[in-house]
């Protein structure tokens, strides 16, 4: 029950409104508004309560809502009836997403809808279709500085192309995943542009100073992103005589969240895209949404206000929608990105699990999965309806931002051992990882790795060097990653490109907006006439596109790999040998062991080691990615070099 005075309230802004539409529809979007708006209430006043404008600014927030409510297409708004009644449906271990560049992976958005064939092929139904809003040519980010939230950058196509795209994959099942760019606006933005004219209310849209006293206070505590090419976290702008945060790059203007105009806009740009048919909103640098002087201003307690208000906002009007947030921080505080609720999401339903695909790469050069098993172990637990976003590989670098006890734990001193890593994909000691350095901290010798998959694991120089036990090596270890990454429990994530073995693409050095920027060399397109080969047996193509795709439709007939939960790490000590149990959620006979060797030389596991997890004797096995029995040796599991086992007890 309401207090009278919300109630008082609510009613009041329903009455000024006087919404007119279906009366279905109506009543739908008011039972909604009705179940959330004391929360919605709550954590606006919290948020904005101090402020005078607060309750015009609340009025302003509801009928934002109900305008998007009432012009939600009926083909979505029975979407949103359907998935609220099974608001775990996208736990499921069918799902299986890919992130691609539009122009990258096909010519433009028009041309991306002829490439829906190569989805279903492998088995891909989410499709994260990377940055296509409208941004400035040169200073752009990859896409991540917007000019405009609404309008699609014509390099990537039209609207009328979008609008294809998004019903085709519909009509193929394909969820569609779009970018939404909370943090920050391109400087060429209409409202950073009347800042700059000098108009003041647009000018509180961003943080932005006469002088450096309150910029000055704020760097004390606040770190840098780009410290080698965009040093510092303000520049001086000579149009408005100010000095404007900009956390990214000098382009890319921090919007101000303190101002319930520019939460308002960013929510109604939210419900416009959710209405358009998006299905998946990854959002991103959600981390740096609140600032705060004194503070890093990351992961400030405000930016989960600000998550949970835009999803109970979108329980109103778009349900349907899920969120990705894009918070690549600690372990400890990623799953705060969830909410605060030990079933549901009250914030994000998923996260990418940076700390995952970090921990998998130091394994790789490692060949131990010592660091590997002390970081899942400490991972922390996340509400049961929520799941990770995992991945080997994304638009991104490489960071190895693992905890540094789990380090410690795993035998190794953190600094020099981040310095061994940065080293060793940049091909110091053997050759084979043809990774690039990104922001090296020339203070520390650490850095961030960038490079595709098939380049960091070394078939780009074992192809070089015509080695044909090297490529064999490199082909083990993608697939080797994408075993992890589909049995550890979440979304699997691919990138574009790993799927065929896709190279690095250094042609970017050839483009002064480009050249300054390494992870430009795993962002290359998709070469359709290598990407034909996956068809061909006997080609490296068809053996990294097969081996993936047979790995998606076992994982889609595994109920143990939905991700419930359900994960339970092996107790046996093997410094090369990772090992998990995947539970089936009602019939003990179909628990999953999963098993992985990250050794170049085989690794045996006795058979007493698993009779305490109930998959004794061994020869009473069968890896469900062969169909056959493992290798056994004197009753051991025999874990082959750089290959994993999905076991199941046969019949």
């Amino acid at each position: 029950m309401y207090e009278p005075n919300l109630h008082s309230l609510l009613t009041a802004i329903l009455d000024e409104l006087r919404l007119e539409g279906e009366a279905q529809v109506l009543r739908c979007f008011y039972t909604r508004l009705g179940a959330n708006f004391a929360s919605i209430y709550a954590r606006f006043q919290a948020l904005y309560g101090q402020r005078d404008d607060c309750q015009h600014q609340c009025h302003v927030l509801v009928k934002t809502l109900a305008e998007a409510a009432l012009r939600r297409p009926l083909a979505l708004m029975a979407l949103d009836q359907e998935r609220e009644r099974d608001p775990a449906w996208f736990l499921s271990q069918r799902w299986v997403g890919m992130a691609l560049y539009a122009n990258g992976f096909a010519a433009n958005l028009s041309d991306l809808v002829h490439k829906i064939d190569y989805f279903c092929q492998l088995g891909v139904n989410l499709v994260h279709v990377m940055p296509i809003l409208k941004c400035p040519k040169g200073r752009s980010d990859g896409g991540y500085a917007i000019s405009d939230f609404r309008e699609i950058d014509d390099r990537a196509g039209s609207f009328e192309d979008f609008r294809r795209l998004a019903n085709a994959f519909r009509q193929h099942g394909i969820l569609l995943a779009l970018d939404i760019v909370l943090n920050h606006t391109s400087d060429e933005h209409e409202w950073a542009q009347r800042a700059q004219a000098g108009e003041e209310r647009f000018q509180n849209y961003y943080l932005t100073f006469p002088d450096r006293s309150i910029p000055d206070r704020f760097e004390q505590a606040m770190p840098e992103v780009f410290p080698q090419s965009s040093p510092g976290n303000f520049t001086w702008n000579a149009s408005m005589q100010r000095w404007v945060m900009t956390v990214f790059h000098d382009y890319q203007w921090d919007l101000n969240f303190a101002n319930p105009e520019v939460f308002i806009a960013m929510l109604d740009t939210i419900l416009f895209w959710a209405n358009e048919g998006v299905d998946v909103l990854r959002l991103d640098a959600v981390a740096f949404l609140w600032k705060r002087i004194g503070s890093s201003c990351q992961n400030d307690p405000n930016v989960h206000q600000i998550l949970a208000l835009l999803k109970e906002c979108c329980q109103v009007s778009a349900p349907a929608v899920l969120f990705i947030a894009e918070a690549i921080v600690a372990p400890a505080e990623v799953v705060k990105y969830f909410g605060a609720d030990s079933i549901s999401s009250s914030e994000c339903d998923v996260a990418y699990n940076a700390t995952l695909m970090a921990l998998l790469w130091e394994a790789v050069a490692t060949k131990n999965s010592r660091l590997l098993t002390a970081g899942i172990r400490h991972l922390p637990a996340k509400p049961s309806r929520t799941t990770w976003l995992n991945y080997a590989r994304c638009h991104d670098d490489i960071g190895f931002g693992f905890d540094d006890q789990d380090i410690r734990v795993a035998g190794y001193d953190p600094l020099p051992h981040r310095r061994f890593l940065a080293d060793y994909f940049t091909g110091v000691f053997d050759g084979q990882p043809r990774g690039l350095i990104f922001n090296r901290d020339e203070q520390t010798g650490a850095a961030r790795i960038c490079g595709t998959l098939a380049s960091l694991v070394g078939l780009e120089s074992a192809l070089e060097a015509e080695n044909d036990a090297l490529v064999a090596e490199a082909i083990q270890r993608i697939l080797l990653l994408h075993g992890m990454i589909f049995s550890f429990g979440g979304i699997p994530l691919l990138f574009n490109g790993d799927a065929v073995g896709t190279l690095n693409d250094y042609s970017y050095r050839e483009d002064p907006a480009k050249r300054d920027d390494s992870r430009w060399v795993h962002r290359g397109g998709l070469d359709w006439e290598q990407a034909a080969r996956r068809n061909l047996p006997g080609t490296i193509e068809h053996a990294l596109f097969s081996g993936i795709q047979r790995l998606i439709a076992v994982r889609a007939s595994l109920p143990a790999f939905a991700d419930l939960n359900n994960r339970s790490l092996l107790a046996f000590d093997h410094p090369h040998l990772l090992g998990f149990l995947r539970l089936h959620p009602q019939n003990p006979a179909d628990h999953v062991l999963v098993i992985a060797n990250f050794d170049v030389r085989p690794h045996r596991v006795a058979q007493h080691e698993l009779a305490s997890e109930g998959f004794a004797p061994v020869g009473q096995l069968v890896d469900q990615c062969t169909g056959v029995s493992p290798h056994l040796e004197d009753g051991q599991l025999i874990i082959p070099p750089l290959q994993f086992h999905w076991l199941t007890r046969r019949g």
